[in-house]
């Protein structure tokens, strides 16, 4: 039988930019429309966002001195008090992420051009597009950071450029274009400034003909009777002191270097060679099998995407996802757009938000073994842990950092205030965003003198903030914000005791004392201990406030009262069911809100941690069968592909393998919550777990086999349909599992 398909195609171009295929390296990414009489290519990279504001308007507020009479307003009851904790600037939203500018190879000739079959192959990361005679492949060098067009038979006449014009640009960009010629190589450069004093990026383009000649056009250039091109394109912010025409004649002499002088054949090939060798090994580590009808995986996605309850579907999902995660993931984590955007005004400024969207997309990152990833994000909290000393100092006068809500990947500043959405009193960001580096740690066994100093840092400002105390001596977790949402009744969303930041700061101060010194180990955890347990409400709900008095607002898109369950284990089935109880009432009591599909996916991943299999089935089917997907396999944050989005394109995967596997240090769990009629067979393979073993998984009804391979002595816990022993793995010798 064949096996699932590590790919999708389309019969025909994309005609809007949402649709094109999408690939990248986590630097560089490109939208690949497949079009033959109008080859474009959309070029982003990660550090292309619009100027921010004028200096010092992304500073953190200087709240500080104010704090305390905030902290005694909020503990009297005054619920309105934390209205006007500002220094009084207009909410600045962060600078947007945008594109920057297309390639462009048209056909000239007037041919009639046959049908277009369009198709990108997730183990290579290349798109290709065929019409007839003519193929053009695009792919982005994970190994060479160069983004690469090659095209076959281009046709008797074509013409090469760059263009700015894409939606959204606005009116005022100044541009300005450069052609360089040099027997069958040509240079062509499009400068693009914004408005004022600020510079703004240059594309920077070397192509390559095999044969005939070109002539220079106002715009770009003309090829003709050429039977190979190559394109080698690279993207340059310009920022910082040195001058723009510099960095791009450094960038352009790369270019050069890398072509070499053996044909644009030859070039193709050994830059394929090189970024296939580090694309496709990342991308084959894991994989899934769910026995799809061969028929049904021949499809093309869109195809696929009106036969939502198919197993091939969600084959294809799961393939594309990893696909996507790993192209937007390189420099930076993905942005609330992955890597990739047509439109200068994207959704959300197309940045990363930390109180739910980048930890949805970055889950599967550890069990997925993607670790790509994982260092992804670890360079985005390095690049802006300055700014997140800052943020705790200006904001709550306290060592230690504190993360922002909001980032455009270049300032980790929090200045983000709304009344509705007071983003820069919320403290839990750092935790979650701790977290893929703690569990890759896990996995690997060791610990990370980098991660150890950052849980460090973090113990410190919650030593320093948690000062207030209430009955019993209970330390009082105040000012506390749960994101997005807000208590029943009147006044604002800033109250005492958010479960999510008492979750929060009890798991920091935790993992922070187990890599401590004696002494302080035992002061973090002292200090852990006196916060407030959670509070179950009147509904046998989790409450999402700790606090009497604050009655839960159950409509919500986010859940981030069940941070405990997910992505934390501190609330577990198994450790303590009756908090798992009330959680589950919680999740059951939640309701969709605004249909966005974090929310939906978010709401799947607790209950599979919760051992829910219809629930996790239901998240998932509303997802499936809510439109959110579009041809490229790219997902929308609302349904009928409103709003580009990758949280579920992202996320998707995370919830397959918490479904259907889940570990941690001390416990494996197989087949928490398969969704019923979704994943009722399949096999499952390269799974890293948190005790430092990779795992193969088969399943079907009624029966499992499970394969570990450990790569360190592990005593776990094993729960299985049916199932709870002791697992005694030792290196190297590889474990074999069955059920019922």
């Amino acid at each position: 039988m064949t096996g699932p398909v590590h790919g999708t195609w389309e019969p025909a171009p994309a005609a809007r930019w949402e649709d094109a295929f999408l690939t990248g390296n986590g630097r560089h990414g490109a939208l690949v429309h497949g079009d033959p009489a109008d080859d474009r290519v959309i070029v982003t990279h990660h550090r292309l966002v619009r100027p921010h504001h004028r200096p010092g308007d992304t500073d953190p507020p200087l709240l500080a001195d104010r704090l305390p009479a905030l902290q005694d307003a909020l503990l009297a009851g005054d619920r309105t008090a934390a209205d006007t904790f500002t220094d009084g600037r207009p909410l600045r939203r962060v600078p947007s992420f945008h594109p920057g500018f297309l390639t462009r190879v048209r056909d000239e000739s007037g041919r009639p051009l046959p049908a277009t079959r369009r198709s990108v192959d997730f183990t290579t990361g290349v798109a290709t597009a065929v019409s007839g005679d003519r193929t053009s492949r695009v792919l982005v060098s994970r190994a060479d950071d160069v983004l690469v067009q090659y095209v076959t038979c281009p046709g008797p006449r074509v013409h090469l450029e760059l263009d700015h014009r894409l939606d959204g640009a606005p009116p005022g960009l100044g541009t300005g274009r450069g052609v360089a010629t040099a027997r069958r190589t040509t240079l062509l450069t499009l400068r693009v400034d914004h408005p004022g004093p600020t510079p703004g990026h240059t594309g920077v383009t070397l192509v390559l003909a095999d044969a005939g000649r070109t002539t220079v056009t106002d715009r770009g250039v003309r090829a003709e009777g050429a039977g190979r091109l190559l394109l080698l394109t690279r993207a340059v912010r310009h920022e910082g002191p040195r001058d723009p025409a510099e960095e791009t004649a450094e960038e352009a002499a790369a270019l050069y270097a890398l072509a070499g002088d053996d044909g644009p054949a030859a070039a193709y090939a050994r830059l394929l060679d090189r970024h296939t060798a580090l694309h496709r090994t990342a991308y084959r580590r894991v994989a899934l099998d769910l026995g799809a009808d061969p028929e049904d995986r021949a499809l093309p996605g869109s195809a696929l995407l009106g036969r939502p309850a198919g197993p091939a579907l969600l084959e294809r999902l799961f393939a594309a996802g990893r696909h996507h995660l790993l192209s937007a993931s390189g420099m930076l984590p993905p942005r609330l757009c992955g890597l990739w955007t047509g439109d200068w005004d994207t959704a959300w400024s197309g940045a990363f938000t930390t109180d739910a969207n980048l930890g949805l997309q970055t889950a599967s990152a550890v069990a997925a073994d993607l670790p790509e990833v994982v260092e992804a994000q670890r360079a985005l909290i390095e690049g802006q842990a300055a700014d997140w000393r800052d943020n705790a100092r200006a904001v709550f006068g306290t060592r230690g950092i504190v993360a922002p809500a909001h980032t455009d990947g270049t300032t980790g500043h929090t200045y983000h205030f709304d009344r509705d959405y007071p983003l820069h009193l919320w403290t839990a960001g750092a935790d979650w965003l701790l977290l893929p580096l703690l569990h890759q740690d896990e996995a690997d066994g060791r610990h990370d003198p980098r991660l150890t100093a950052l849980l460090d840092e973090l113990a410190d400002f919650y030593t320093d903030f948690l000062t207030r105390t209430g009955p019993g001596g209970r330390l009082v977790f105040v000012p506390s914000y749960s994101p997005e949402n807000r208590p029943l009744g009147g006044g604002g969303p800033v109250a005492v005791d958010a479960a999510m930041d008492l979750a929060a700061a009890r798991h920091a101060l935790t993992a922070a004392a187990d890599r401590a010194p004696a002494g302080r180990a035992a002061r973090l955890r002292a200090l852990a201990d006196r916060l407030p347990p959670h509070r179950v409400n009147a509904d046998g709900a989790l409450a999402e406030w700790a606090g009497a008095g604050l009655e839960d607002r159950y409509d919500h898109r986010h859940l981030s009262h069940l941070y405990a369950v997910w992505p934390l284990d501190a609330i577990t089935p198994y450790d303590t069911p009756d908090e798992a109880r009330a959680a589950a009432r919680a999740l059951a009591l939640r309701g969709h809100e605004n249909d966005s599909a974090h929310g939906h996916l978010h709401q799947g991943l607790i209950a599979a941690r919760l051992g829910d299999a219809g629930r996790t089935g239901e998240a998932l089917r509303r997802v499936l069968a809510g439109d959110f997907f579009h041809a490229s396999l790219m997902s929308a944050h609302y349904p009928r592909r409103h709003v580009y989005n990758a949280d579920a394109a992202h996320a998707l995967p995370a919830l397959l393998i918490e479904a259907l596997v889940h570990s941690t240090p001390g416990r494996l769990v197989l087949l928490p919550a398969p969704p019923p009629g979704l994943c009722d067979r399949g096999r499952l393979t390269g799974v890293r777990t948190r005790f430092g073993a990779r795992l193969d998984l088969n399943w079907a009804p009624g029966e499992y086999e499970a394969v570990l391979r450990p790569a360190r002595d592990a005593d776990v816990e094993l729960r299985a349909p049916g199932l709870r022993r002791r697992l005694t793995l030792r290196a190297g010798t590889e474990c074999r599992l069955a059920g019922p």
